[in-house]
């Protein structure tokens, strides 16, 4: 086994995978995200990783922020649907200083009236930024769409209305309500020994009290395609379809992140860039993507182009997805594909600081961490009547959403 872990007596597991270098990398993994704010708080998880960075018990915003950066590390947070991340990359003998500082940021931050106000300010213009991005915006506008009336179809930023109307009880509520104990990982990848490591994270986190409030993650209802157009105030045409597709627990899962790589994954031999890009010329950027969730998944073609050129470039995408529905892959075609797919997620082991959050987020899914080969095996083992199956499922044009922003002028 290339990891190791231990769980603490308040459930936090501890993580670690040895990696010889001078380099280390560290993140702690809290499975709350953007999808569990009740209604009408949308952007309540957002703005809460953000002011984790403002003032704790014992440190304010600057101590936080020199904490790390005056030994010349690096911090930083996210905020997904489903899970909140601080991580750091840091000089291996400063393990300790970064996990101590997670655990304050965690455990320990105030939330003063003051920093909420003007980190609400900061949100206001994030938001503003995002939106005058229709490349992005168009994205979680189309997310709308695949979970309409649902935490899923939010943005994760919130919007400004909610975002002014957030309190700090809210914030004390969200916490308390969904900050559990035993949904918590505390990963670390560097040149360590195991024991020592959960002796520091003894020291660090085992204090804390357990928490493990029962949260009320909700399923999507029923979902109902949607083909619509809107105008904005840009000069090029941006277009997304796609359909709800499979959880992280689904048997297909792999399938189906397969099929997505030879579609319009990563690098620039995928279908809809050698058909719309390079045959056809009528597109720059054109990818796809399946992010699986822990109840449900979404799978969706971006695409951007000239706006006369739109409605040619939804005729040749649709034209390839037919194409996967009613052809089966030669056994040849096919194993291709596997290895590319297989080569490119081992040079994604590379980069480690996503990889140790990557191994973090696969111990709250599983419980456990399969190693590469164990992937690599589920993923040979696809077959061209499964691409086929799934194709049909995922791709039936009955069950496609589509969204496109075109020029207001057109």
């Amino acid at each position: 086994m290339d990891h190791s872990v231990h769980t603490l007596s308040n459930g936090i597991r501890i993580l670690l995978k040895p990696h010889p270098s001078p380099i280390a990398h560290a993140c702690i993994l809290i499975n709350s995200g953007s999808r569990d704010e009740e209604n009408g708080k949308d952007g309540l998880a957002h703005l809460i990783e953000h002011l984790l960075f403002k003032k704790t018990e014992k440190r304010n915003t600057t101590q936080i922020l020199n904490r790390l950066e005056l030994i010349g590390a690096d911090l930083n947070a996210y905020t997904t649907k489903e899970y909140t991340c601080i991580h750091a990359s840091f000089l291996n003998q400063y393990l300790e200083r970064s996990l101590d500082l997670f655990e304050d940021l965690v455990f320990h931050s105030l939330f003063p009236e003051e920093e909420i106000q003007k980190e609400k300010e900061v949100i206001l213009d994030e938001i503003a930024s995002y939106l005058d991005q229709p490349e992005e915006a168009i994205q979680d506008d189309f997310e709308g769409f695949l979970f309409e009336n649902h935490a899923l179809g939010r943005n994760i930023l919130g919007t400004p209305e909610s975002v002014a109307n957030l309190s700090r009880k809210d914030i004390l509520d969200f916490i308390s309500s969904n900050y559990r104990t035993d949904e918590m990982v505390v990963g670390v990848i560097g040149q360590y020994d195991f024991n020592k490591v959960i002796k520091l994270c003894e020291k660090i986190f085992g204090d804390i009290t357990a928490s493990k409030p029962r949260k009320n993650r909700n399923k999507p209802g029923h979902y109902q395609p949607k083909i619509q157009r809107e105008r904005k105030s840009i000069h090029q045409s941006h277009a997304v379809m796609g359909n709800r597709a499979y959880s992280i627990h689904h048997a297909q899962r792999e399938g189906l992140l397969l099929l997505n790589n030879l579609l319009g994954g990563m690098g620039m031999s995928s279908r809809l860039n050698l058909e719309i890009r390079e045959k056809h010329g009528i597109a720059y950027t054109i990818e796809s993507s399946f992010i699986p969730l822990s109840d449900t998944g979404m799978f969706s073609i971006y695409m951007g182009t000239d706006a006369e050129k739109m409605d040619k470039a939804l005729r040749l995408v649709h034209k390839e997805l037919k194409k996967l529905r009613e052809v089966k892959m030669g056994a040849l075609q096919l194993q291709r594909a596997k290895q590319k797919f297989i080569g490119q997620i081992a040079l994604a082991e590379e980069n480690y600081l996503n990889l140790i959050i990557s191994l973090s987020k696969s111990l709250l899914d599983y419980g456990s961490i399969d190693p590469l080969e164990v992937l690599f095996e589920k993923i040979n083992r696809v077959s061209e009547a499964q691409i086929l199956s799934i194709a049909n499922e995922i791709f039936d044009p009955k069950e496609l959403s589509v969204l496109v922003f075109e020029p207001a002028g057109n």
